[in-house]
């Protein structure tokens, strides 16, 4: 899953940026507002973490440009302690939930996969198309009970197609939303992931659609 990560204060970005690796997410950066809205609105995010207090731009007005053209990933803002005001006027301008700052870094996470499940349709941080299951929580994959291991690549394909179940998903909308913006993209190494699952899962769960790409269906 992408996220884009925006804060000016170098401390807490990094901070940020480092829990959101660790847990899996690739990360796009912006430190001000005019760069934030130019990702967000040229590039596709599974999520945003958009501090509101920003130079250049403020989020407020970066939230607000993205909705009025369309632009519908899930925003999480982050707001200074005690101003409720910025809270209304943020979920008001489309935001889909806030934290105020300080915050628990777990709290995040946790709130970060709710929006990311819910803006796919999914109640459950567990996963599952039939005896395959992933747990967002603990990044555990198991099939019919037993631990399936993965690379961080192949659990991050895996991921995205769960999110999707049964919806075909082309090589490029992949590789999109496993690589970050800076990192050299290539939609081949796509088919070398999905070969590599095959062989840890039934070969028939990972769908080629020809023409237009994967989709992933209940395993036998």
């Amino acid at each position: 899953m992408r996220l884009l990560l925006v804060e000016d204060e170098p401390t807490l970005r990094a901070s940020l940026r480092t829990a959101l690796q660790d847990a899996g997410y690739v990360i796009d950066e912006a430190d001000n507002g005019r760069d934030a809205h130019f990702l967000g609105d040229t590039e596709n995010f599974d999520a945003v973490v958009l501090d509101l207090g920003l130079p250049v731009m403020d989020g407020l007005t970066v939230l607000k440009r993205w909705r009025s053209a369309g632009r519908t990933m899930p925003v999480l803002i982050l707001t200074a302690r005690d101003n409720w005001h910025e809270k209304v006027a943020g979920i008001d301008a489309g935001a889909d939930d806030y934290l105020t700052k300080p915050f628990h870094m777990e709290e995040l996470l946790a709130r970060l996969r709710a929006l990311i499940r819910r803006a796919n349709g999914q109640a459950s941080a567990v996963l599952q198309c039939g005896l395959l299951m992933l747990d967002t929580r603990t990044s555990r994959v198991t099939l019919d009970g037993q631990a399936v291991p993965l690379t961080s690549h192949e659990y991050k394909v895996l991921e995205y197609l769960l999110h999707r179940p049964h919806k075909v998903v082309s090589r490029t909308e992949l590789t999109e939303h496993i690589y970050a913006q800076d990192f050299e993209r290539d939609s081949n190494t796509i088919e070398v992931f999905v070969g590599r699952l095959r062989k840890k899962l039934p070969s028939t769960t990972i769908e080629t659609v020809r023409g237009m790409g994967y989709r992933l269906v209940p395993p036998p």
